[in-house]
């Protein structure tokens, strides 16, 4: 039993690398404020971060680039709408990624957007997707207020690499090394830095 706790993740990470399976993660931060009219001041001021997507860039010099896209293309300010664009520029000699937001919600409590990865809405070539995770990867980007806390997430789901041609449009290979590298260490700094961003900290 013990052994198979050991190589049971293990063989998911080979099949993960190969692209023959996905990973599921999380990144929070939370605030806690002193009373619940600051959280709520805190939370709208949460929203409008969560919503400027263009503002997502100035987190650091380290982190990606981001920039908002209309469904025709056009470059476009504003809250995310079903069917935009955003297109994530990495640091470094790395191609440009693309999502497409296929999700929104507002509550009163709660705002969130959903994206997944998808073509060049530029592009010439509508079945190569442009990005380092396979079309069914998901990722949540959401604002919450409970009572005085208020909590941050990017919530992603079905993340498995982009590393089969023809779909990869040649690039599998860096799509692994994206990959991987986002795994082990990219993400993490750049979600905890955005999520720590909409909550104040």
């Amino acid at each position: 039993m013990k052994l198979k706790a050991i190589t049971d993740p293990i063989q998911h990470e080979i099949k993960v690398l190969q692209g023959e399976a996905t990973k599921d993660v999380r990144y929070d931060s939370q605030h806690t404020f002193p009373s619940e009219s600051m959280a709520i001041e805190a939370f709208e001021r949460s929203v409008a971060k969560l919503l400027n997507v263009r503002g997502w860039s100035d987190l650091s010099s380290l982190t990606a680039d981001f920039q908002l896209y209309d469904q025709l293309g056009s470059a476009k300010t504003g809250s995310p709408q079903v069917g935009d664009y955003i297109q994530v520029v990495l640091p470094g000699p790395t191609p440009e990624n693309w999502v497409r937001v296929i999700h929104t919600s507002t509550e009163e409590k709660r705002v969130e957007f959903t994206v997944q990865p998808c073509p060049d809405p530029m592009g010439h070539e509508p079945d190569h997707i442009e990005h380092f995770f396979q079309p069914q990867a998901r990722s949540t980007f959401r604002v919450e207020r409970l009572g005085t806390t208020i909590t941050a997430s990017e919530i992603g789901q079905h993340e498995g690499i982009n590393n089969e041609e023809p779909q990869a449009g040649g690039r599998s290979l860096i799509n692994t090394v994206i990959a991987e590298a986002g795994w082990l260490f990219y993400q993490k700094m750049q979600w905890k830095l955005l999520t720590d961003y909409l909550v104040d900290l």
